[in-house]
């Protein structure tokens, strides 16, 4: 037996219009019937498209405020009758129900209303129950209803019963239904999302994630993964609001790097540049301009930051554009970029150039999720940041008022960066980075010797590391790691303490001449 369903009744109710004209009359034009309630039905008679009032065919007047009008056996039965059960077409008969062969219906627009910041009765208003009902019920039904939640799925829809006198393959039914019940699954979620914020819950007895496609992926980390990358509730500026101006495809390491990078930027106010190479920082300077900061975090480590990822925080200018198409880089990303900017990075094909229309904000703890064996790890984004009035001097000698603006900036960067993280900095821009070691006093070395290939390659006399600050995301265990930075020509620290052997690692401080605070706030990334 053939899996086509001829197309002779369709219920639309849509609460976006977009295409709804266009693909009404293709129905029409086609001899579909045509059943519809409020907005949309006026929408389509006002072009001149004849349509059945749901409330004429049931008999049942809308009510209490529109809440109630497709909440009728009519309408149900006509989608969850079974076509060619001869008692379900008994009974449809018996009680004047007629078979509804197409749902078209997109929901309220919660998601949108919470976006806006509505307040709560206008939130709940916008919550749809006789939307998802029907499309739960066309969807389990999908033998015999297509179902259409989204207006990109118009354009098939047409183009199938086009070709198949007004029908539509079963094939064709099971996809639509697998997109209806992820769109009343991801309504559902953002309701009950919205709900445990208002009622303050952190972390609900239930939560759901659920994201919308936003692009296909060649291929995850490596070849022989599959990946994609989708977009989950109000959208944070970042990836998932950038639109690529230029370059070929990104790919699963491009975002996760992107996104790296675009957020160490998002940390600083004065015009700031964090170039990233592996999710991990190998340069980040602030300054008074984007070309000059570019130019101080490219020096931290330019041989790492060979086809890397440069994130800025300001409108990207053709000067700094011109200095980054310089060396080899695979995604620049910024809020907004000018013409020259874009006309710099022109003859960089291949380069991605990602414009996002603003900047994510730091200090908002959102929600950050890790897939771990049979479930997931949810934790609030680490949005923690010190200030000078929570930093306490615990060695002899206090910093200076470089050192500790020094201090407080290697700490912002340290956040950054995975753990066991050692970063130096001098001046506003980062002059060693040692990242992910097992052992601090490791992470302390290799930033330093970093910073030492760095001086070399430039031809200078000596490391940025000499008269540079120090800042470490978790305290010492040991002296061991602060006397390699007192070392590598570190003058004060930043560390969190906390340790059993604080008062060892304060007394080598106090013995080196080092400057040392603590923060009593941990920065701990994996």
């Amino acid at each position: 037996m053939s899996d086509l369903r001829p197309v002779r009744r369709a219920l639309v109710s849509v609460s976006d219009k977009t295409g709804l004209v266009e693909f009404a009359r293709f129905l029409v034009e086609r001899g579909v019937e045509i059943l519809s309630t409020g907005g949309s039905a006026k929408a389509m008679r006002d072009a001149g498209i004849p349509v059945v009032e749901v409330a004429d065919y049931t008999g049942f007047p809308e009510m209490l405020d529109g809440r109630v009008k497709t909440l009728h056996p009519k309408v149900h039965g006509g989608l969850l009758g079974i076509r060619d059960n001869a008692e379900h077409e008994k009974a449809m008969a018996a009680h004047g129900i007629q078979p509804i062969d197409l749902l078209v219906v997109n929901l309220y627009p919660f998601e949108a209303t919470v976006a806006k910041g509505a307040d709560y009765d206008t939130c709940v208003e916008n919550i749809d129950i006789g939307g998802p009902a029907m499309i739960r019920a066309a969807a389990k039904n999908h033998d015999g209803v297509a179902v259409v939640v989204d207006v990109e799925d118009y354009a098939s829809v047409m183009a199938e019963m086009a070709a198949n006198g007004n029908a539509t393959t079963l094939a064709s039914r099971k996809r639509l239904a697998a997109t209806a019940y992820a769109r009343t699954g991801a309504y559902d979620a953002a309701i009950s999302t919205w709900f445990a914020k208002e009622l303050g819950e952190t972390f609900p007895r239930r939560v759901v994630v659920a994201g919308e496609l936003k692009q296909s992926l060649r291929y995850g980390e490596n070849p022989h993964q599959q990946a994609a990358f989708y977009v989950s509730g109000k959208a944070r500026p970042g990836l998932a609001t950038a639109r690529q101006l230029q370059g070929k495809e990104l790919s699963y390491n491009n975002l996760n790097d992107t996104d790296a990078a675009f957020e160490l930027a998002a940390e600083f106010e004065p015009p700031a540049v964090a170039i990233i190479k592996h999710a991990n920082p190998c340069g980040v300077a602030v300054g008074s301009d984007l070309l000059g900061a570019y130019k101080q975090a490219l020096a931290c480590d330019p041989v790492s930051a060979f086809g890397g990822i440069v994130a800025v925080n300001r409108r990207l200018d053709g000067a700094t554009a011109e200095e980054i198409c310089k060396l080899f880089t695979e995604v620049v990303i910024a809020p907004e970029a000018d013409e020259a900017a874009v006309a710099a990075f022109a003859a960089k094909k291949n380069l991605r150039l990602l414009v996002t229309g603003g900047m994510p904000d730091p200090s908002d703890p959102g929600m950050t999720l890790r897939a771990i064996s049979g479930g997931y790890l949810f934790q609030t984004r680490d949005n923690g940041r010190v200030a000078i009035t929570d930093l306490k001097v615990v060695t002899k000698r206090a910093p200076s008022e470089q050192e500790m603006r020094d201090l407080l900036f290697a700490f912002r960067v340290c956040k950054h960066v995975k753990s066991n993280a050692i970063v130096y900095a001098r001046n506003g821009v980062t002059v060693g980075i040692g990242a992910g070691q097992m052992s601090r006093v490791d992470s302390s070395r290799i930033a330093a010797w970093k910073s030492q290939e760095a001086a070399q390659a430039a031809g200078l006399a000596q490391p940025g590391t000499i008269g540079s600050v120090v800042a470490s995301d978790a305290f010492f265990p040991f002296a061991d790691g602060l006397l390699a930075a007192a070392a590598a020509g570190a003058t004060a620290v930043i560390q969190p303490g906390g340790s059993m052997r604080d008062a060892d690692v304060i007394a080598a401080a106090d013995e080196k001449g080092l400057a040392m605070v603590v923060t009593g706030m941990r920065h701990f990334r994996h």
